[in-house]
Parts: structure tokens; C-alpha cells; sequence
């Protein structure tokens, strides 16, 4: 019996000195959980707004709903077909932040 009281008095020292790092390492994990979770949304905000850079005007412009539907307008008046302005050319983005500044939102 004293045996087994010992045992017992053993396990319980090494549950107790364990509990600690099992707990710590619990939340450590939780916290790269959160910090990921918090990476995944600002990049999805970034991609939500992208800024573009207009060289000629030295200007940022985000891109949004409102300046899709100019773009769709433009390439509309143009008769082209939609790309992405990633997809487009330096010059021809240029020719659309040109026209863009020529054509201000109809708020």
C-alpha cells in the first residue's frame, strides 16, 4: 500500500510539473492560429483594394466596384474586350488612368 501511494504521489508531482508546458503550448499554438487567421485577412483586404499607381499624374488610385464599372465604360466606348489591368500593357494602362482623370464619377 505504501507503494502505491508512492506511485500515485509520483504521477500527481509529474501532472503537475507537466500541466504547465501542456497548456503553454496549447495557447502558443492558438496564437499561430490567430496570427495566420490575421495574415489571410489583410491579404484578402489587400486584394479586396489594390492601389495602382498613375505615373503620369504621380497619383494612387484604389481599385474598387466604382472604378471597375469606369473601366467597363472605357473599354465599352473602346470597344475592347475586359482584361484585367494587370493584363494590360503599360501604355494602354496609362491611356485608362489618362481617360479616367477626364472622366470624374457621376455622384
Amino acid at each position: 500500500m505504501h507503494r502505491t501511494y508512492r506511485y500515485l504521489g509520483s504521477l500527481f508531482v509529474a501532472g503537475a510539473l507537466l500541466a504547465p508546458a501542456a497548456v503553454r503550448a496549447g495557447s502558443q499554438e492558438r496564437r499561430e492560429e490567430r496570427k495566420e487567421e490575421r495574415k489571410e485577412e489583410r491579404r484578402e483586404e489587400r486584394e479586396k483594394h489594390k492601389r495602382y499607381y498613375d505615373r503620369d499624374r504621380r497619383d494612387w488610385h484604389e481599385w474598387n466596384d466604382r472604378e471597375d464599372r469606369a473601366y467597363r465604360r472605357y473599354l465599352q466606348e473602346r470597344r475592347k474586350e475586359y482584361l484585367s489591368t494587370s493584363g494590360r500593357t503599360s501604355k494602354e494602362q496609362r491611356e485608362y488612368w489618362k481617360w479616367r482623370h477626364g472622366h470624374p464619377d457621376r455622384d
